[in-house]
Order: C-alpha cells, then sequence, then structure tokens
C-alpha cells in the first residue's frame, strides 16, 4: 500500500515543491508513495476542511521550512502545529526539509531534519539544486522503506543521513530522537538525575521551559540567557545584550517570545524564531526580579527593586499600570491561571493579591518574618505557594485568604517554588543547595533531591509534569526525572 505524504509550504516556495515532486515520482511510479498538497484542491471545494482532512490522514509530513514558513500564520500556527501534535502521538512522521535559510531549530529542534545537516536546499555548498533535493529525497525514500515494512514511530533516526546539525551559531550538535510515548507519570519519591546542562560562567537565576518542554531558557548572572535543546542536551543559542546579570526568564505562551529581567534596570522581548532582540522596555527605573507573561500573552509583569509592580502591554511596549503597596522590593510575580489576579511577593516579607482589571490590591498575606522571594499558584488557582527567607514555604488558601500549612524541613532561604502540572506536587529550591519535593494533600516532604554545590535559584516542572529543571550558584542547570 502507498505512503501517504502531505506537503506544507509557503507558495512563495511553490517552485522549489514542484522540484521536489520530480525527485520523488520514481516513488510514486513504483506505487510506493501518494503526494498531497494545497493545489490539489478542486475548485468548489471547501479548501480548510480538505487540507485538515489529508493532514489527519498523512503517514508522512513535510514541512518545507523557510522564512516564508515561519511568517505563515496557517502554515506555522495551524498546519504546523496539527503535524507536530500527529508527529508526538506516533501517528505521523513529520520531516522538516530546510529549503531556505532561517532559525528553526528552536521550533523544530529535536526532529531531524532533511538534507543531511539540515543545510538548506538553496545552500551554495550544495553544486547544484539536484544534488540537493536528490539527498532530501533519499531521506524520505529511506522513511517510506521502513514505513513499509513495519509501524516505525517517528523517534527513530533517518538512519541514512547524518546524525549532526549545524545550530545558529555555526556550531554543530547531536541529533537524538524525540520521545513519542508517553512516559510514565512523575513519582516524585522516585526522581533522580538525569543529565547535567553545563557551559554557563556564573551562577544560573532562573530557568523556564517553553510550552512545548522541548527548550530550556537559563538567565545567568554573565548577562546571558542560553536556550537549550533538552533532546539533544545541547546549548541551542546564547542571546546577549543585557549590560549586568539576568535574574529572571519567562516564556510567552505561544512559545515564540522569551522576555528577561536584569540588573541593568531593563526588560528584553527576544524573538525565538530569529533569536533576535525585538524591543527593550523603556522607562524602567529599577532592577526586575521577576518577569511575568499574562496567559493570554498580552501582558506582561515585573517586579522590582523600587517596591513596585509594572504591568507592560505587549503589543506597543507601553507600560499599562505601576501598582504600589509594598515597602520593598518585589522579588517574585506571578499571574493566576485565569489572568485575573496577580500575586507579589516582597522583601517587606508580604505578599499581595492584585485584582488586574481595577490595579487594585484585593489582599495582603501575612505570617513570613524574612523576605518572600518566590510566589506561585497551583493550577487550579485555589492556593498559592510562598517561599521565604525565613526557610519556611506557606500555602494559602485564596478564597479565604488564611495560612493553609507551613513546610519546615529546609535549613536556608527558600529561593523558588512551583506546583507540578497536576497540582499534586510542590518543588523547592533552597541556599541549602537541595530541592525538596512535597505532596500537596499531606503537606509531608516525599522526597530530597541533592547534587547541586550552591544555592538553587530557580526550580521549574516541564509543562507535561514528567521533569524538573534547576538552576543554581554553582553554574550548572540539572535535569530531574523517573528513569
Amino acid at each position: 500500500m502507498a505512503v501517504n505524504i502531505f506537503f506544507c509550504y509557503a507558495h512563495e516556495d511553490e517552485d522549489l515543491l514542484n522540484k521536489l515532486k520530480k525527485h520523488l515520482w520514481p516513488l510514486q511510479r513504483q506505487g510506493l508513495i501518494d503526494v498531497w498538497h494545497g493545489r490539489d484542491i478542486n475548485a468548489g471545494t471547501e479548501w480548510e476542511r480538505e487540507i485538515s482532512q489529508h493532514l489527519n490522514e498523512a503517514q508522512i509530513i513535510l514541512l518545507l521550512v523557510s522564512p516564508d514558513f515561519m511568517y505563515s500564520e496557517y502554515c506555522y500556527g495551524v498546519e504546523m502545529q496539527r503535524a507536530i501534535e500527529r508527529h508526538q502521538r506516533g501517528e505521523a512522521r513529520v520531516i522538516p526539509i530546510i529549503v531556505r535559510p532561517v532559525y528553526w531549530q528552536g521550533v523544530l529542534g529535536n526532529i531531524q531534519a532533511l538534507p543531511t545537516d539540515a543545510k538548506p536546499v538553496v545552500d551554495r555548498q550544495w553544486h547544484t539544486l539536484d544534488e540537493a533535493l536528490y539527498d532530501v529525497a533519499e531521506g524520505i525514500r529511506t522513511v517510506v522503506a521502513q514505513l513499509a515494512t513495519k509501524p516505525v514511530p517517528p523517534s527513530e533516526v533517518l538512519s541514512s543521513q547524518a546524525s549532526k546539525q549545524e545550530s545558529a551559531d555555526g556550531s554543530h550538535t547531536d541529533l537524538l530522537p524525540p520521545p513519542v510515548k508517553p512516559l510514565p507519570s512523575l513519582k516524585p519519591e522516585t526522581l533522580s538525575l538525569l543529565r547535567t546542562l553545563t557551559g554557563n560562567t556564573s551562577f544560573v537565576t532562573s530557568v523556564a521551559f517553553s510550552p512545548d518542554g522541548l527548550t530550556l531558557a537559563s538567565g545567568n548572572n554573565d548577562y546571558t540567557i542560553k536556550l537549550w535543546n533538552l533532546t539533544t542536551e545541547k546549548e541551542v543559542r546564547t542571546l546577549t545584550g543585557h549590560e549586568s546579570g539576568v535574574q529572571s526568564v519567562a516564556f510567552s505562551p505561544d512559545g515564540h517570545t522569551l522576555a528577561s529581567g536584569s540588573a541593568d534596570r531593563t526588560i528584553k522581548l527576544w524573538n525565538l524564531t530569529t533569536g533576535k532582540e525585538v524591543r527593550t522596555l523603556t522607562g524602567y527605573a529599577g532592577i526586575a526580579f521577576s518577569v511575568a507573561f499574562s496567559p493570554d500573552g498580552l501582558t506582561l509583569a515585573s517586579g522590582n527593586e523600587h517596591k513596585t509592580i509594572k504591568l507592560w502591554n505587549l503589543a506597543t511596549g507601553k507600560e499599562m499600570r505601576t501598582l504600589t503597596g509594598h515597602t520593598e522590593l518585589v522579588a517574585s510575580v506571578a499571574f493566576s491561571p485565569d489572568g485575573h489576579t496577580l500575586a507579589s511577593g516582597s522583601a517587606d516579607k508580604t505578599i499581595k493579591l492584585w485584582n488586574l482589571t481595577t490595579g487594585k490590591e484585593v489582599r495582603t498575606l501575612t505570617g513570613h518574618t524574612f523576605p518572600v522571594l518566590s510566589v506561585a499558584f497551583s493550577p487550579d488557582g485555589q492556593t498559592l505557594a510562598s517561599g521565604s527567607a525565613d526557610t519556611t514555604i506557606k500555602l494559602w488558601n485564596l478564597a479565604t485568604g488564611k495560612e493553609v500549612r507551613t513546610l519546615t524541613k529546609h535549613k536556608g532561604a527558600v529561593r523558588s517554588v512551583a506546583f507540578s502540572p497536576d497540582g499534586q506536587t510542590l518543588a523547592s529550591g533552597s541556599a541549602d543547595t537541595t530541592i525538596k519535593l512535597w505532596n500537596l494533600a499531606t503537606g509531608k516532604e516525599v522526597h530530597t533531591l541533592t547534587g547541586h554545590t550552591n544555592t538553587v535559584h530557580s526550580v521549574a516542572f516541564s509543562p507535561d509534569g514528567q521533569t524538573l529543571a534547576s538552576g543554581s550558584a554553582d553554574t550548572t542547570i540539572k535535569i530531574w526525572g523517573n528513569e
């Protein structure tokens, strides 16, 4: 039976598509493949429904990656996202074909691309265009042969292709196949070290997972932000531009933008497709200790050394509102899952809750005896966790404003707290160099992770809840999970 192939491409690349189809024609003549793309739609057909049908039926989905492909809302936002979903579930094999130079690794960095070494089809290193397209066709032919003999999950490598790809900075990184089969649910009591990411020259202040869980960002005291491919365990890119230590990093909900707050008293926004700085938020009068995106991605909140929280309109880059009320620096900010409330933790030992519609303070939570360094909402929005320099973690019922429980096992300041996506586990990183995992139903410590040799500044769960990342003053990032 022929293997169904779907082409996802920008119309600006139609000429290259047609040339590639000619190289695949021998496979069609042999009855090994059937190909389909948007130009095959008959007049009068509801084009979007037909595209969706063929995309959902394809066994191989070819993404013709180019600047126009990345720019296209339909290619990038609809077809590619659906393709990746099917790829990750093992329903189809996605093969990116890099037809023209563009930064793609942060988006598709764990999926093996063609041609060999992910060298763009139009690259001058190919003697002719036919040579590049022949290389692509050979890679596709290999996958077709595999699918013809047995169902091969997308995690298997294109064996006839080189096992390295070139990253945006010119370095080569080993390609590993993406995980496809769901991993077992996280078991906090058996969490162990999976890998250590090294390469930072100063302490790591903040770590954050991309929404798809494929990339980790780290803010570093050496003025840089590093992006890490979690499949290859390699650094993908280093973002430079800050003039002092980076205090906090956060991904936008769509994964296209990264925000960074720095001791240079600026906040920068970065385009993750290009790796370029797209905006510096101006008029900022203090060190940005914490940055957070609203769930709808339209607003950025930042806590600063001048006792205030600023809200920024990301469409314009303009300050929308300044929230005042704290009497010391604001170390941490977090949005509620519904986006209606902001929590802020301060060196004044309090946590404040703010109504984002009115900009008014609605409640102040007191009980910590030293600065509050980290705040986080539970996924259901009903509980707030706060970590403090008093070595404790407090859990708060947001409906009543009452303290529910105090967790007291750390021996140093609690620098960071994070809820697991299922809301059952809390992770805390501390100046005592440990990470503790807590059962939220019982309030009991279930596991302590050791291995860092200095303060753990930041902890973050992956979106699927299967791994935990920690960034430390020992300059390393550690990834923890179940073997």
